[in-house]
């Protein structure tokens, strides 16, 4: 047991001083991220005005607010957002980066929301998960984000075995418990790195591990197969590229089968749908009734487009084992997958990681002081043995 504690020892600190650097970025850019899509709505939607003209004014449909969209900006609506506010714009998206704000009720172009939130966050994230490489770094931003995150994983996973002190008493297991006060900067390290950790690591794990999930395929599609599944087969990239070419916009019966999503789930607060091209057969409408980031709370429905008639109601309740736990470890990763309460906590956990990766640094800086200081002190013994002789 000793010589295992040793080894571990070693290989925790060794992988610590190999992703600090890396774990210290991430962990930064989560806090900042903690509340991403509450702050971005607010930036988005403050001072515009979706309230109807006059009481019983009707909503323009979805045809006319499009096509205005598209003569105002010249460019091609992709994707839609109806809130269930009465008051609340509708969110057009234009391509994947831009989206305009509307009036449903007079098509009147509110605006395209905040650039400025929108870009800091598009940065902080970039940051998050790649380094902040664009073009074709990415690709080796991505990978030393996700070698630095299975890294956590067992820093966090062989910390739970180190932090259990090698005599088991009370005032052992205290001193690495609760903080202390009036240490000396070392031992004050140690106590804040222990405590930190060990009162961390239940909903850490979750949030590193589900970061791995995140960043590697095979880790995906392993959990669908400890759910007893196969993993979903990949879009392949043909179809992508067909689908890319279709720019054809075919709205007919959208409003009605919008009409009919906003009737399957009471208590929606958003229904978003990807406009239907010439080409498709179906249109999917999504609806939430969380804050965008529980799975628990969202449903989509499919819809025929040529006849209207309902082929498929996804509810979370109706996925396979594996979907569910796939969706549930995406949003696990924000905290979103609890609302508010869990966003604060993964906030809060990624403000602990900051301060176990300073302690951790702080720690392995000492020893290598104390070690070089020893090697000093022998090598000068050596010496006056060698001048005495």
């Amino acid at each position: 047991m000793k010589l295992l504690r040793s080894v571990l020892f070693w290989c925790h600190l060794s992988v610590g001083c190999v992703v600090a650097a890396v774990v210290v970025i991430m962990s930064a850019t989560g806090v900042m991220l903690t509340y991403q899509k509450q702050m971005t709505v607010w930036a988005d939607t403050r001072g515009l005005n979706g309230a109807a003209p006059n009481a019983g004014f009707p909503r323009l449909a979805v045809d006319s607010l499009l096509r205005g969209v598209q003569r105002a900006t010249s460019v091609t609506p992709t994707a839609m957002t109806v809130r269930s506010g009465a008051d609340a714009p509708v969110e057009i998206a234009l391509g994947r980066d831009r989206r305009v704000f509307v009036n449903a009720y007079t098509g009147v172009l509110l605006g395209e929301g905040s650039p400025r939130m929108r870009g800091f966050f598009r940065s902080v994230t970039a940051w998050h998960r790649t380094l902040g490489a664009t073009g074709q770094r990415r690709t080796l931003g991505k990978a030393i984000t996700g070698v630095a995150n299975f890294g956590f994983l067992f820093l966090v996973l062989s910390g739970l075995f180190l932090w259990f002190p090698r005599n088991w008493s009370r005032r052992a297991f205290m001193s690495v418990l609760t903080f202390r006060r009036g240490l000396s900067a070392k031992a004050r390290d140690f106590n804040w790195h222990n405590v930190i950790g060990f009162w961390s690591i239940a909903p850490l794990a979750i949030i590193v591990a589900s970061g791995v999930v995140i960043s590697y395929g095979w880790a995906g599609a392993l959990v669908y197969r400890i759910a007893g599944e196969e993993p979903p087969a990949p879009q392949t990239t043909q179809n992508a590229q067909a689908a890319a070419r279709d720019t054809t916009i075919a709205l007919e019966g959208i409003d009605a089968m919008l009409a009919r999503a906003s009737t399957k789930m009471p208590g929606w607060r958003s229904i978003t749908f990807t406009l239907p091209r010439a080409s498709s057969k179906t249109v999917a409408f999504s609806l939430d009734a969380g804050n965008g980031g529980q799975p628990q709370s969202r449903s989509t429905l499919t819809l025929n487009r040529e006849t209207g008639r309902e082929t498929k109601f996804e509810e979370f309740s109706s996925l396979s084992p594996g979907r569910r736990l796939r969706s549930i470890l995406r949003f696990a990763h924000t905290g979103e997958v609890l609302g508010v309460i869990g966003q604060t906590i993964a906030g809060l956990l990624s403000l602990g990681a900051l301060l176990l990766a300073y302690t951790g640094i702080a720690l392995a800086l000492r020893r290598s002081s104390a070690w070089r200081g020893r090697r000093r002190r022998d090598d000068g013994v050596v010496v006056e043995r060698a001048k005495a002789a």
